[in-house]
């Protein structure tokens, strides 16, 4: 057998029934949280994903940002139902047919989830400079009532949250309430899921970390209306 064989065997035995889940929580956030896979089944499909995925270069590596383009500080593809796009700080990106074992993943946490998920953001984070800025996924194309689904592998990261009305913005002491910040610490095989209203009511960001040295790649499920 195969690794490739036995990695896709081992997602297809994961059982939701088997899984700890934290609900993570706070006004307006909904979080579910979990390691998903095995450390071994984790590291091989890592490995697996590092041979086989090409990630966008040229005009769909790039996002317009405050009246410029910019180069993503990160790596990224899109995977997806046919004909399906996600529009993005200025840039339009196409969703590839599915590969075999991202396809997998996919069926993996729709079975944990009960979301029929059609697209995917594929993030690949080279070491601790690579980052996400502050956003919130609050596009036309996804679905509001159907959660975000955030697979973690390689490196861990400190994934931050911030309230939308505890944030200062561009201007400096303008934060209309003074709410912490959440922070949450994504590791290797882990499962966060962004259920609603968070992505209504929380920006997000993936923060530079020079002490983290490894790769992460990051998948995000998500559910376009379609």
């Amino acid at each position: 057998m195969d690794t490739k064989t036995s990695s896709i065997r081992a997602i297809d035995a994961i059982d939701k029934f088997g899984l700890r889940w934290q609900k993570l929580s706070a006004e307006g956030l909904n979080l579910d949280y979990t390691i998903v896979l095995p450390r071994l089944v984790a590291d091989k499909v890592l490995k697996e994903l590092e041979a086989d995925i090409e990630y966008f270069t040229g005009d769909l590596a790039r996002v317009f940002v405050f009246g410029k383009w910019h180069p993503i500080p990160r790596q990224q593809v899109a995977f997806g139902d046919e004909g399906l796009t996600y529009t993005f700080s200025g840039n339009t990106v196409p969703a590839r047919p599915w590969p075999p074992l991202i396809r997998q993943l996919r069926d993996m946490v729709q079975r944990i989830t009960g979301v029929p998920f059609n697209f995917v953001l594929v993030n690949r984070y080279r070491d601790g400079n690579d980052h996400m800025g502050e956003h919130r996924d609050d596009e036309k194309e996804l679905d509001c009532d159907a959660p975000i689904a955030s697979l973690s592998l390689g490196q861990r990261r400190e994934f931050v949250l911030r309230h939308r009305d505890a944030r200062d913005a561009r201007t400096p002491g303008s934060a209309k309430r003074n709410i912490p910040p959440y922070k949450v610490m994504l590791e290797h095989g882990s499962l966060l899921l962004m259920n609603p209203p968070t992505n209504q009511l929380w920006y997000h960001s993936l923060p530079r970390r020079k002490s983290c040295m490894g790769v992460r790649i990051n998948l995000t499920f998500r559910k376009f209306v379609t």
